[in-house]
This record gives structure tokens, sequence and C-alpha cells, in this order.
């Protein structure tokens, strides 16, 4: 009897065993893959799910992992899990010595985000998924940086970045895989450039300077020949609207004047004409004569006296304006 009943419990415990065995519970964002006697029978989804222990296996999967070592180096670890991660992952691979296309080694780290997309190509069309993406990540890096210049790689990275995402998603892609992105963390010259880098960088800047300095000079000189030039032409401007204005004054004075003296040579002629019925014109050259001969007279000595030539003709004026006077 007591047999039996240990034969009961061992049966019940190996039942109870072999229904635990067979629930699997997976993560959300996880799935697995399950082998039916070795060959591929479902993809368990996330959640409460039932499998047949002993005929039914989770397929392993190598995964990559990043710890940090006894000398404090971070190296990578490959470890075997049964369960694949959906979400995006990253991975980080160490630096790595690259040749560019003038012969320059440099070191260059790089990042890579990817996905699995299909969990079945993950397993079955490649042996190491991590290490398969890891060493086509830098065989391709290496392709890339051999076609450009350092001066290229360093102020190119965008390009290089979209160039290796470009390759590595056409070739991850029968692997089930989708790459998201890739980084380049760091480039890292030998000493020497950089230091050669850094005096051409001084030098540039120094140049530009010099460039900067030289144009602010140059444009300053031209401001200052166009400030004197526009001041010369405002001042010749205004002088000449100076010169026109005066010349119009002065012949407008010259007209009044004109047109004062024909008035009264009018009235002169006419109060002559009027007077003595004589010609006005002797009158007129009577009085030019004695202006004249008063101007001649003036500032002279009293005993000196100045007559015109023709005395006959200044006589006979004065006997008309006698007589104009008389009237």
């Amino acid at each position: 009897m007591n047999g039996f009943f240990i034969a009961v419990i061992l049966l019940v415990i190996f039942v109870v065993f072999f229904i635990v065995s067979g629930v699997k519970i997976v993560k959300q964002s996880e799935t697995m893959i399950v082998e039916r006697l070795g060959k591929y029978h479902k993809t368990l989804n996330s959640g409460f799910n039932i499998i047949i222990p002993v005929f039914d296996k989770p397929r392993q999967i190598a995964w990559r992992y990043t710890q940090q070592s006894i000398t404090g180096d971070v190296v990578s670890v490959f470890k075997f899990r049964d369960r694949i991660d959906l979400r995006e992952n990253v991975y980080d691979f160490p630096k790595q010595n690259v040749i560019t296309k003038d012969n320059v080694v440099t070191e260059i780290n790089a990042l890579i985000y990817f996905q699995i997309m299909d969990p079945f190509k993950a397993l079955y069309e490649i042996g190491n998924l991590p290490n398969a993406i890891e060493k086509l990540t830098q065989t391709t890096l290496r392709n890339v940086i051999g076609e450009l210049d350092l001066d290229e790689c360093l102020t190119s990275r965008d390009t290089i970045n979209s160039k290796l995402r470009t390759i590595l998603d056409d070739a991850t892609n029968k692997w089930g895989v989708k790459v998201n992105r890739v980084e380049l963390q760091d480039i890292n010259p030998p000493k020497d450039i950089r230091d050669a880098m850094e005096k051409q960088m001084r030098a540039e800047r120094d140049k530009r300077a010099t460039i900067l300095e030289a144009e602010g000079d140059k444009q300053s000189r031209i401001l200052d020949a166009e400030g004197v030039r526009e001041s010369q032409i405002q001042r010749a401007q205004g002088q000449k609207e100076a010169e026109i204005l005066k010349a119009e004054g002065e012949a407008m004075a010259r007209i009044k004047v004109a047109e004062a003296e024909a008035e009264a040579i009018r009235k002169v002629a006419e109060a002559v004409n009027n007077a003595t019925k004589s010609d006005p014109v002797q009158y007129l050259i009577a009085q030019q004569y004695l202006d004249t001969l008063k101007e001649m007279t003036s500032g002279q000595d009293n005993k000196t006296v100045f007559l015109p030539y023709e005395a006959s003709g200044v006589l006979s004026s004065l006997g008309g304006i006698k007589e104009l006077l008389k009237q």
C-alpha cells in the first residue's frame, strides 16, 4: 500500500511537471520559435501558450550582450536564449582601424539600430545573427570609408551613415532584420594628423580673419570715396544753382534798370517834346555830357577845366536846356 501510494504521488508530480513544462508565458514584444521533433512547428505570440513537452522544444537564438571585464573594458558576450526580442535593439561595436582613400589609418566605432521583423528568418537564415550583423557592419564600414578621403570622412558623417544604413538594410533583409539607423560615434585620426589639421585650421582662420579685415578696409575706403564724391557733387550742384540764381538775379536787375531807364527816357522825351517841340535827343546828349564832365572834373584842381572837343554841340544842348527851363 505504501509503495502504491508513493507511485501515485510520483505520477501526480510527473503530470504536474509535465503540464507546467507545457505552459509558456511570453512577454510583450517578445516571441518564441517552437520546434516539434526538431522541425519548425509554430511561433508563439505574447501571452499564455501551451506546448507539448518532450515533443515541442523552444529554439534558442544567440544574443549579444555587453558587460565590463575585470580590466574595466567593455566587451561583447554572446548568450543563447529561447525568446526573441522584437523591440529595436542597439549594438555598440568596438573601435576598429580603417584606412581612408588617402591612406590614413583612423579609428572609428559605430552604433547600429536594428529590429527583428521576421523571427523565422532570424533563426533559420543565419547561424549567429548578432555576430553576422557585427561583422557585416565592420566590413561595410571599411569599404565605405575606403572610398573617401579623411576630410570627407570628417565632414560627411550623414552621408556615410545613410550609405551604411542602405547597404546593411539590403544585406540583412533576408535575415528578417530591419536596420533603422547607423551612427558613427567617433572618428579619431592619428595624433600627427590631428596636429596637422589643427595647424591647418588655425592657418585657415587667420587667413579668413585677414581677408575679412582687408574686405572691411576696402569697403571703408569705397564708402569714404563715395562720400567725398557725393559731397563734391552736392557742393558743385549747390554752386551751380547759386551761380544760376545769381545770374538770373543780375539779369532781372539789369532788366529792371533798363526798364526804369527806358521809362525815364520816355517821360523826359515826352516832357521835352511837349515843352519845346524839339528833338529830345539833344537834351539827353547834353545831360550825358554834363554828367561826364562832372566826373572828369571831380577831384581835380579847380583851376584846371576840361572841355570836350565838340564844344559847340555841348553849348547848343545847353541852350536847349536853358529854353526848357525858361518855359
